[in-house]
């Protein structure tokens, strides 16, 4: 029989699981330099505009060329913005689609080699919301298929993310159940309520969907923006020359900082030259370190080492009191401790937008707190604690079950192919 792929592409991590009609083939690895080899992070790095590498290869290009070429991370998360059109690689403009066919296309031809076939009917996993607006939903999926056209794929169907989290539960069903499923990724939280019974799935099943684009990104943000956005001149005061007012660093620009997807685009040439004129018009002489640090951060391409170790500390702090930022790079030298109290605080805005997602879509099924028998959780952000605690104190804890934190939603995609291409 043909196969057909699964493909869990996420914000941070990528698998790819097949199916051949008759019976599924688990996650492939498609990453050998990777801890787990079948899971690849969401990464391209271009040491030129004519070479790219990816996974955990683009890591170990990136950390040996600090300050050279270009390391793309979280490029999911652009898909929903009109105004993202792409970027510059470079002197060559490449949109947002043409850098995820790359990485799919990659995908699929790891998958080809380890299968010895050239497949190109695929299930693709989506969020339950890419976005609020329903059209910028519908725009962030058609981006997606023309990027999946480009990867070679002839014959793509979507599957919501949640749901495919949960078929591997309906595996071990014996009677109909009430079930609800929180996927925290990286970049969007996506529930759903559905009904769960042995056999092949059924849209009926489905009570209801919802999602916000606020995930394990956006606390890291949220530490960034908080915590350590001040060092890099978050909080800098200017004064234009003949002018009288004291101005603020904009808002807009400090935004960037906080988001490991966006840190990047402060390189274009005209925000470097406004930077560079706030520097020499800062009220303080010790506030031009602060921006001197802002230059080496975006100029050395840190921004994505620096959160690696933000959400170390996230990490620890899902097991302990207390969590560190530390890193050591000439001219940055950071050294944060963070208290479990501290980091709650900071994290309470985006925490209570997920948590209203979670709660709009309770009340959309029309399924009751209590009516719920079973709850599945999967992605690294149900572990911090006060996540947890606010989906204990709903459904009980009980009820929780925790699932593989990267493998349910592609295992789950490879169901649904079995099932679509028969």
């Amino acid at each position: 029989m043909p196969l057909s792929y699964a493909i869990d592409f996420g914000t941070s991590n990528s698998l790819l699981a097949a199916s051949d009609g008759e019976k599924i083939i688990s996650a492939i690895p498609i990453d050998p330099l990777s801890h787990d080899q079948t899971v690849m992070r969401t990464l391209l790095y271009f040491p030129s505009q004519k070479r790219v590498f990816y996974g955990a290869e683009a890591l170990k290009g990136y950390n040996e060329n600090p300050g050279e070429g270009r390391l793309i991370r979280s490029i999911k998360k652009h898909l929903p913005f009109r105004s993202f059109i792409g970027t510059w690689i470079e002197d060559r403009p490449m949109n947002l689609e043409d850098l995820i066919g790359l990485f799919l296309a990659e995908l699929r031809h790891r998958g080809n080699n380890y299968f010895g076939q050239d497949v190109t009917r695929l299930v693709l996993g989506r969020p339950a919301r890419f976005a609020e607006d329903d059209g910028d939903d519908l725009y962030a999926q058609s981006r997606l298929e023309i990027a999946a056209k480009k990867a070679g794929f002839t014959e793509i169907e979507f599957v919501p993310e949640p749901i495919a989290a949960a078929c591997e539960f309906r595996t071990t069903l014996k009677n109909e159940k009430i079930v609800f499923v929180a996927d925290f990724g990286g970049g969007t939280s996506d529930f759903t309520v559905m009904k769960m019974k042995p056999g092949l799935f059924q849209p009926s099943d489905v009570l209801a969907i919802g999602g916000v684009a606020r995930a394990g990104d956006a606390l890291d943000s949220s530490v960034m923006r908080e915590r350590l956005s001040s060092y890099f001149g978050a909080d800098i005061r200017f004064q234009i020359p003949f002018s009288t007012n004291i101005l603020k660093m904009p808002l807009h620009l400090m935004e960037k900082i906080c988001s490991p997807a966006d840190v990047s685009l402060l390189m274009k040439r005209d925000v470097m030259e406004f930077l560079r004129n706030i520097e020499k018009w800062a009220v303080k002489p010790e506030e031009r370190a602060k921006i001197q640090r802002l230059f080496t951060l975006v100029e050395d391409q840190l921004g994505f080492p620096i959160f690696e170790k933000i959400e170390g500390a996230k990490r620890e702090l899902s097991q302990s009191n207390t969590g560190n930022v530390m890193f050591d790079y000439p001219g940055i030298q950071l050294n944060e401790k963070i208290e479990k109290e501290e980091f709650e605080k900071y994290i309470e805005p985006s925490v209570e937008t997920i948590l209203k997602a979670l709660d709009e879509t309770m009340k959309k099924s029309g399924i009751s707190f209590s009516q719920v028998d079973v709850v599945c959780c999967t992605g690294g952000t149900a572990r911090v604690p006060k996540i947890k605690e606010a989906i204990e104190k709903r459904f009980g804890k009980d009820k929780l079950q925790e699932h593989r934190v990267f493998h349910s939603v592609v295992e789950g995609l490879a169901h649904r192919a079995k099932e679509i291409f028969k």
